[in-house]
């Protein structure tokens, strides 16, 4: 029998190797690590008041820039895939820029637009709003870094949309609201998902974005990522480990839930057709 991909034995070999040289060895000399320090060191360093305090900054700021950018996200999708007008090309790619930029200069950007002399941060600070150097300023700084995961990949479904079921709908006399609710978002709610767990993961391991706009203070503003850094600065590379791998742990096991979710999804509507 032929082969349907020429050379796949050295080409699997090659994929093999260079993810196992980039991805697995050095994950697997974190976990490694983190294994090496014992079950109850692991325990003293994750219950820690600083330790905790920094999962729980880091987990409510992500939820809220995941929250922001599941509705700001699929907006800016429907309104690119849905509507012409002058600019949209470039809103198009505007969208792309946080992949683009360098995540510390979009760091310093947000904290000079949003401290309290900045051009939305003044305004702001006059009403009583603070952003910079705060927990709304992390989830600023995770909304801006995260928003094209959400965008990219709801983006796409809705292009390929037929449109005839919504035609159907409409004929038989139902609302706007019921056509999405019950026709087009059951259709996109697999790749909408996938997008708020890729954000949400991107957000819980950020680093150069916010750094320049938490304020980095302990049991405040201080999110996981930060701590790691400064457990390694301290040669603490065991704490250092066992941070970094629980955050390893949550971001793959959202990953997993993610795909067994869209898996789930799919079999039922292959069951429903």
């Amino acid at each position: 029998m032929s082969r349907v991909i020429p050379g796949f034995p050295l080409s699997f070999g090659i994929t093999l190797l260079y993810l196992s040289l980039i991805v697995l060895l050095p994950l697997g000399a974190l976990v490694w690590t983190a294994l090496d320090i014992g079950w109850e060191r692991y325990i003293a360093i994750m219950t820690g008041a600083r330790t905790a305090s920094a999962f729980r900054v880091t987990f409510l700021t992500a939820f809220g820039a995941t929250a922001f950018n599941a509705v700001y996200g699929l907006a800016l999708a429907w309104v690119l895939v849905r509507y012409d007008f002058p600019g949209k090309r470039l809103l198009d790619a505007l969208v792309d820029v946080p992949f683009a930029l360098p995540t510390a200069v979009a760091g310093i950007a947000l904290s000079a637009l949003l401290a309290k002399n900045g051009w939305f941060g003044a305004p702001l600070a006059q009403l009583g709003i603070s952003v910079a150097y705060t927990p709304l300023g992390i989830a600023v700084a995770m909304a801006f870094t995260s928003l094209p995961f959400v965008v990219r990949t709801v983006q796409p479904v809705l292009e390929d949309l037929a449109a005839d079921v919504e035609e159907a709908a409409a004929t038989l006399g139902a609302s706007d609201a019921r056509i999405f609710a019950r026709v087009i978002f059951p259709a996109i709610l697999p790749a909408f998902a996938t997008g708020c767990a890729l954000g949400f993961a991107r957000s819980l391991g950020e680093f150069g974005a916010i750094i320049f706009i938490a304020g980095n203070l302990p049991l405040k503003t201080e999110v996981v990522s930060l701590l790691t850094f400064i457990r390694i600065e301290e040669y603490d590379y065991p704490a250092a480990a066992a941070i970094a791998a629980t955050l390893l742990g949550i971001a793959f096991a959202l990953l997993l839930t993610i795909n067994m979710l869209q898996l789930w999804q799919q079999r039922r509507m292959g069951t429903a057709d």
